[in-house]
């Protein structure tokens, strides 16, 4: 008879509202501690697995708060160390905000400093894995001058000295059953005594189809699988934790990706996040006339184009339906739905993002001005985070190269 196999450990970085540690938890994890700088952020992950799920086993020396890497690197410098021999896995991916080719791109942010933060960790605490994720734009260097190097090969260099076998590839989460395209640099690290990364790659890939059938999901789910059930035509009712504004209920259930996010969720019930946006008349107007006569679904309208269609917002993308979506991301404002006259609401960017919806986003819808530094709302939880149905099947892809 086989001995029964211990539960493997993780600690997630940068853990954002939790999308990696909550596909880690569902492909049998178990969390010791998530260090998140931002409190909203955290207090999503908090409610929804330390309090909900029970999912970390939380050590007394770290209070059950957000925390600034740097300051957990300072003052724990040795609870850290005595972690060495206990942690299976170190998972996360710093603020990918400085490297994104979406934004500008900014050589002296000082959020890449991060990328350093989390190689001192790896340093303190040596699990027998590491996972790393960020934006595509991590691989290319900030000067295209000959010879510069990518932040990507500075990681892959340093974590190498540290004793780690390191594989990284560009990964569709598409292929993952995640209805959007959304590419994602991938980092696995294995000790070179426990085995090869590369294989981390070969086998997620090749077990995916799998793994979808036998959840009764679709390889190839589009934009309507997975939010036609959240129409505001379905009806409205006050939101219950944002005065002022309407939440749409629930409309029958019309794909497997449906069924499946919506288990143990309350069909009676109003969808958590699933909060209007307020448009004004003008805006409304526009938003009909694109739906009614904009020639090109799931193209960006920006630049001079915008005044053509009376577009005041810095641009939007009308969405195509029966295709996927766009990458999701931090902005409400910047997708318009396929077939109402709205941008999406938070619960319908979490879907896409393939959160079940028992997962609840906590704190402000949205933020603005200078708040935009500090805060850290819902559109942008939910466009910062990692799809949890790729999370779970890297999970299970991890659990395998550990045994």
């Amino acid at each position: 008879m086989r001995a029964m196999e211990k539960t493997p450990t993780v600690i997630d970085l940068f853990a954002g509202c939790g999308g990696l540690s909550l596909g880690l938890y569902q492909a049998g994890w178990q969390g010791i501690f998530a260090i998140e700088k931002n409190e909203f952020a955290f207090d999503t992950l908090k409610f929804n697995l330390i309090e909900k799920k029970k999912h970390f086993a939380w050590p007394e020396w770290l209070p059950k708060t957000n925390h600034d890497i740097d300051e957990v690197l300072n003052n724990h410098r040795a609870d850290l160390k005595r972690l060495r021999g206990t942690i299976d896995l170190v998972a996360g991916g710093p603020p990918c905000q400085g490297f994104s080719m979406a934004g500008k791109r900014i050589e002296k942010d000082e959020r890449n400093k991060l990328v350093f933060s989390y190689i001192k960790f790896i340093e303190l605490v040596r699990p027998k894995m590491l996972f790393f994720e960020n934006v595509k734009g991590f691989t290319y260097a900030f000067n295209k001058k000959q010879g510069a190097i990518p932040y990507s090969q500075l990681v892959v260099e340093k974590l190498s000295g540290l004793g780690y076998d390191i594989h990284a590839e560009v990964l569709d989460f598409s292929e993952f059953g995640v209805p959007q395209r959304r590419k994602r640099f991938i980092l696995v690290g294995v000790r070179t005594e426990q085995g090869c990364a590369a294989d981390f790659f070969r086998l997620v890939k090749s077990k995916a189809a799998r793994f979808l059938e036998k959840n009764g999901l679709s390889c190839n789910p589009t934009l309507a699988d997975a939010i036609s059930d959240l129409l505001e035509r379905n009806g409205i009712k006050p939101t219950p934790d944002r005065k002022g504004f309407s939440s749409g209920v629930y409309g029958e259930a019309t794909s497997a990706l449906q069924m499946f996010l919506r288990k143990s969720s309350n069909p009676e019930s109003i969808p958590n996040s699933h909060s209007f946006a307020r448009h004004t008349k003008e805006r409304l107007e526009c938003y009909k006339k694109l739906l009614e006569e904009y020639p090109k679904r799931g193209r960006r309208i920006d630049g001079d184009e915008r005044m053509r269609w009376n577009i005041r917002q810095r641009g939007i993308t009308v969405m195509d339906g029966s295709q996927l979506a766009p990458t999701i991301t931090a902005h409400p404002d910047d997708y318009l739905h396929y077939c109402e006259p709205r941008i999406m609401t938070v619960r319908e960017c979490a879907r896409i993002q393939t959160f079940p919806d028992w997962y609840e986003i906590k704190r402000k819808y949205t933020t603005g001005g200078k708040m935009r530094r500090i805060e850290v709302p819902r559109y942008t939880q939910v466009g910062n985070a990692i799809p949890p149905l790729f999370a779970q099947q890297a999970g299970l892809t991890l659990k395998e190269i550990l045994r």
